[in-house]
């Protein structure tokens, strides 16, 4: 069985609300001028733990989509979820996609974001 991909608005719409969430958590800890590591850091440990586990974020439950592995449609594990939150956080990474629609973060991580 081959895994299709998942459109391209449902992933930008829960890369959007993970994003924001983030903004908003790190916001009630500091300022975002005085801090500006801390949310684009917490979107790396929410996106490492939550898809490492689940191969969800809250955007992705919210737009009923998985990141899940390419071969296996399990969940990716911390690491290779760890390394794909990294190779995404310059957001170019996710904008050059091969002929399946993964960006480089995905086939960095051997992964794909499908239909939940």
């Amino acid at each position: 069985m081959e895994i299709q991909p998942a459109p391209l608005a449902r992933r930008f719409g829960a890369l959007l609300i993970d994003w924001i969430s983030c903004l908003l958590i790190a916001g009630a800890f500091a300022s975002p001028t005085d801090e500006p590591w801390l949310a684009p850091g917490l979107f790396v440990v929410v996106y490492a733990l939550f898809l490492g586990f689940f191969a969800q974020t809250l955007g992705m439950r919210l737009f009923r989509i998985r990141c899940v592995g390419m071969n296996t449609g399990e969940p990716l594990g911390v690491p290779r979820a760890l390394l794909r939150a990294i190779v995404m956080l310059p957001l170019i990474t996710a904008l050059i996609m091969d002929k399946d629609q993964r960006g480089l973060h995905d086939r960095a991580a051997g992964s794909i974001v499908q239909t939940a």
